[in-house]
């Protein structure tokens, strides 16, 4: 039938007609393709590094993607804004970089960001986030190449220098007192303590202190010394609860006698009668020593050991033949009481305070 269709054409049109008619289908087809190529422009992209060169009629970068099947995330790179117009007489370059999803953790917080960017860094930096001095990465470093799924981890290192108190202990200064009772103490000056300050460098990392550093130590306060007195004068308390303060304790016999003229050999009308050795008069009180021992004139305690009473305070102001050594004599108003002594064993104590020992006869021994 094809056939029987040019024949029927070539009997209806002559030779030349069918010639022009050729060569204006051949104008044609050329007029389009020279049209087509004046209008069309070169176009390369770069997917990730994959470039795809080809040709578009699409006039704005858009245009040119969207003709080639190609989406562009928010987040991605693109070389060009989309409205960018595209150049009909070179080669339109586009580069595209797709982002990634990265886990930062930072602060105490982790959150996943998109991200185009090629190092661990350009990530952090992208995010405006800033680094201190002191900060540092974990796990990663600055310059490791990103991948999917990454964490980057950026750990906040801290300085800072703590002042911490501390008491210095006062000492005790003790120091004898020679007027004060053995056992008895007095505060003369009151102890302070003092204060130094310790330096430590602390350290943390988002936060939590990982180390501490002693750097030195200061004192702002000295201590001051507490300065106690101690007694040292001997004493005891007697069975009438008074307290006695001695310099020396003798364990002696202890006779008695009176002023009598069986004890003395003086009657009453003797001048001497009742007068001791040191001229004062006989009372109780007053005792017979030997001056080797107790020198006259010593203020003593007599103590009877047991559940009878003591003799208690008397002067030795009296001598006696027989009273030598550890043996001294006790005045007694009565025969009976001195009757009723006898001979005891006593302790003697030489008393602490002493008066004059120029006695007169209105001393009282036991004062």
């Amino acid at each position: 039938m094809n056939g029987s269709y040019v024949s029927y054409i070539k009997r209806i049109l002559p030779l030349k007609q069918l010639a022009l008619l050729f060569a204006l289908s051949v104008f044609a087809i050329s007029a389009g393709f020279i049209f087509y190529s004046s209008i069309s422009k070169d176009i390369q992209v770069s997917d990730n590094g994959k470039p795809v060169v080809a040709k578009t009629m699409g006039m704005s970068v858009k245009q040119a993607l969207d003709r080639m099947d190609i989406s562009v995330g928010d987040a991605d790179y693109l070389s060009m804004p989309l409205n960018t117009i595209l150049d009909p007489d070179s080669l339109n370059v586009i580069e595209i970089k797709r982002a990634v999803p990265v886990n930062l953790r930072i602060d105490g917080q982790t959150r996943q960001v998109m991200s185009y960017k090629d190092t661990v860094k350009e990530v952090v930096e992208e995010n405006g986030i800033v680094l201190g001095e002191l900060d540092r990465y974990e796990g990663v470093s600055p310059d490791d190449p990103v991948e999917a799924g990454m964490e980057i981890h950026v750990v906040r290192v801290k300085e800072e220098i703590l002042a911490e108190q501390e008491y210095i202990p006062y000492d005790v200064v003790e120091r004898p007192n020679n007027s004060m009772n053995s056992g008895e103490t007095k505060v003369v000056t009151a102890g302070q303590n003092g204060v130094k300050e310790k330096y430590y460098k602390i350290i943390y990392e988002d936060g939590i202190p990982i180390s501490k550093t002693f750097l030195n130590e200061k004192i702002i306060k000295q201590a001051l010394s507490q300065v106690v007195e101690f007694g040292t004068v001997l004493n005891f308390r007697n069975s009438r609860g008074d307290v006695v303060r001695y310099t020396k304790k003798l364990n002696m016999k202890a006779t008695a006698y009176t002023a009598s003229y069986e004890d003395t050999g003086k009657h009453p009308d003797h001048p001497a009668f009742g007068i001791t050795y040191t001229g004062i008069r006989v009372r109780e009180g007053v005792i017979a020593v030997d001056p080797k021992v107790i020198p006259l004139g010593t203020k003593v305690y007599v103590e009877v050991p047991g559940p009878a009473p003591d003799y208690g305070f008397a002067i030795a102001a009296d001598i006696g033949s027989a009273i030598k050594g550890n043996l001294i004599d006790l005045y007694f108003d009565s025969k009976e009481k001195a009757r009723s002594w006898g001979r005891r064993n006593v302790v003697v104590y030489i008393l602490k305070e002493q008066n004059d020992t120029r006695w007169k006869q209105n001393d009282n021994p036991c004062e």
